[in-house]
Parts: C-alpha cells; structure tokens; sequence
C-alpha cells in the first residue's frame, strides 16, 4: 500500500478477507472523503476480488445524479443527516454488485461548520445486501485529515462488523 493508506492496510486486508470468504463486493459512498475509503481498499493487491465500486459524490448535484439521492430530500434535511447518507448507501447498492456498502457524509473543515453541525459532524451509513440499514452521527475532533482519516476507519470497522 502507499505510505499515506497505509495507516489503513490491517483494517482493510481483514475486511477483504472476510468479503473474500463470503463472496462478498463492498461499495463506498463518499463525500467528506473524497473516495479515501475506496482508494484505501484498492491499494491493497487483490482487491478486485472484493471491491466493486466507489461513488465519490461530493456535491448535492453529484449524490442526485450518482446515486439517485432525492433533491427534495436533501433540500428537507440537508446533505448533513441521517436521511441523506442512508439514501446515498440505498444508491449505492441499488448502482452496483457489492453486498456491502458503507457511506459517509460530513464536514471535515476547517470551514463549513455551524452551530447544530459543528466542523467534525460526520453521517456514517453501512448495510449488508437484503439486511438492516445502519447509521450513526459521528462527532470528530481534530483537523481535516484527521476527520478524515478517523472517518474511512470507522467506515472500515462498520463494514468488518457486518460480517
């Protein structure tokens, strides 16, 4: 792996073999990480036995048309919630082969944040093909790589869970 994604290798080389022995495709959903989730996977050799696709949707335009996530929706709620990022992890499984996908959206800073979704808020989705959807509000400290970074690996641990 890279020097950068390499902070990631352990998690990711677990969670491709448990996708691996159950014959199993993961997909990402992205927006506040700018597909690092995706890009930490595939740097791993053989990861195309087990990855299928990263929607990186980083505008409000870009989860509509990606990933079929209702404007009207992100109009009510905002693309910050609960409702956005489980529509973009319903997009993404409904757009792709994978029979897990994790899905974030949030605001990794230094600008961007408000009072109700301080600079750190981040929405993680994650769900196995034909089971629950699951998602949690994260709240993370720390500059924009570390949010960042703190986000892909608890989307990582999220997934490895499913399993």
């Amino acid at each position: 792996m890279s020097q950068d994604l390499a902070l990631f290798e352990t998690q990711v080389r677990e969670l491709g073999d448990a996708l691996r022995a159950r014959g199993l495709l993961l997909a990402s959903a992205e927006s506040c990480t700018g597909g690092l989730i995706a890009a930490a996977c595939t740097a791993l050799a053989g990861s195309s036995d087990w990855f299928d696709a990263g929607f990186v949707t980083y505008s409000n335009a870009a989860k509509s048309a990606q990933l079929g996530v209702s404007a009207a929706l992100i109009d009510a709620h905002g693309a910050l919630s609960d409702e956005v990022v489980r529509a973009m992890a319903e997009g993404a499984l409904a757009r792709s082969q994978a029979g897990v996908v994790v899905a974030v959206t949030g605001i990794a800073g230094p600008s961007g944040g408000s009072a109700t979704k301080p600079v750190g808020t981040v929405w993680l989705a994650w769900a196995l093909r034909g089971g629950e959807l699951h998602s949690e509000r994260l709240q993370l400290a720390g500059d924009r790589t570390a949010v960042r970074v703190q986000t892909v690996q608890r989307a990582l641990q999220r997934a490895r869970e499913l399993l």
